[in-house]
C-alpha cells in the first residue's frame, strides 16, 4: 500500500497534539499514512497547498481557521455558515474542499461531560468562537452572551451569529461582567487572555470549557474546579473535532478509544 500524507498546519504548531491523535488512528486502522505538523501562516497556505497536492488532508489551527476558506475551491456548509473552517480535504476533480469540524468537537465534549446548559457566555470572537456559536442550536440555545477585549472586532462573530440564528449581546471581558453569571462559559481566548477571570469566584452550578489544552489545567480552568464548577479540557474538544477529521480524510470509522488513550498517554493532565 503507498504511503500516504496529512499534516496540522498552523503557526506555532510545535505544540499541536494533533500528530498524536491521527497517527494512533492510522495505525489502528491499519492505513501506511504519516501525518506531520508544519509551520504555516496565511501568505504561506496557498503555496503549501499547491506543493502538497496529492496530500490526503489537512487540519488547520490558528491563525488558518477563515483565510482556508478563501483558498479552498469547494466550502461545504457548516463551514460557509460558520465562516471559518478547520479542515481541508482533497476534491475528487483537484483542487481543495473546506470543512469544519470543530463544531462536532464542541456538542461532544459538552455533551459527554453532561453539560445541558440553559445559558452560554462565550469569550472571544475568533474562528473557534464563531465554532462555539454555530454549535449552540444543538443544546436549544438561540441566544448568548459574548465578552470580548476589543469590541471592534467581532464584525465575523456576528455574521455566523446571523447566519446561524443566534442573537447576542457583546460585552467586555472583565472580571464583573454580568454575563459570567451563565450556565456554560466559554473560552476561546488565546494565551494568558483568559487568566485573569481566575481571580473570580464561580459556582458550583456552573460549567467552564476553556479551549486551551496545553498546559492544563488553565488558570480558568483550576479556579473554576476549585469552586465545584464543572470543567471541560480542550482537550477533549480536541479529540472530537479530530475524530471528524480522520472519518473524512480516511472514509472510516474513527477508533475514539484508541485516539483518547494515545491522547492520556502523550498528556496524562490533559483532562481527557
Amino acid at each position: 500500500m503507498a504511503e500516504r500524507h496529512a499534516a496540522v498546519l498552523g503557526r506555532p504548531i510545535l505544540h499541536s497534539l494533533s500528530p498524536i491523535l491521527h497517527t494512533s488512528a492510522y495505525r489502528h486502522l491499519g492505513l501506511n499514512w504519516r501525518y506531520h505538523a508544519l509551520e504555516c501562516d496565511e501568505d504561506r497556505l496557498q503555496p503549501l497547498l499547491a506543493e502538497h497536492a496529492d496530500w490526503a488532508g489537512f487540519s488547520c489551527t490558528m491563525p488558518l481557521k477563515r483565510v482556508l476558506l478563501d483558498v479552498a475551491d469547494e466550502i461545504r456548509p457548516l463551514a460557509r455558515a460558520v465562516g471559518a473552517g478547520n479542515t481541508l480535504l482533497p476534491g475528487s476533480r483537484g483542487g481543495w474542499i473546506a470543512d469544519n469540524t470543530d463544531v462536532h468537537g464542541v456538542v461532544a465534549a459538552i455533551r459527554e461531560s453532561g453539560v445541558a446548559p440553559r445559558t452560554v457566555t462565550v469569550l472571544g470572537a475568533g474562528g473557534t468562537a464563531q465554532a462555539v456559536i454555530a454549535a449552540l442550536p444543538e443544546f436549544g440555545i438561540d441566544s448568548c452572551a459574548v465578552l470580548v477585549r476589543d469590541s471592534r472586532r467581532t464584525s465575523a462573530l456576528r455574521g455566523t451569529a446571523e447566519r446561524i440564528g443566534i442573537l447576542f449581546d457583546v460585552g467586555d471581558l472583565a472580571l464583573d461582567a454580568p454575563g459570567l453569571d451563565q450556565d456554560l462559559i466559554i473560552s476561546t481566548l488565546p494565551g494568558d487572555a483568559a487568566d485573569v477571570l481566575a481571580m473570580r469566584r464561580w459556582r458550583p452550578d456552573q460549567a467552564v470549557l476553556d479551549v486551551r489544552y496545553d498546559p492544563w489545567p488553565t488558570p480558568l480552568a483550576e479556579a473554576a474546579d476549585r469552586a465545584g464548577a464543572r470543567v471541560i479540557s480542550g482537550a477533549l474538544m480536541l479529540l472530537y473535532q479530530a475524530a471528524r477529521q480522520v472519518e473524512l480524510m480516511t472514509d472510516r470509522r474513527a477508533p475514539v478509544d484508541v485516539m483518547r488513550a494515545a491522547l492520556r498517554a502523550a498528556r496524562p493532565a490533559a483532562g481527557v
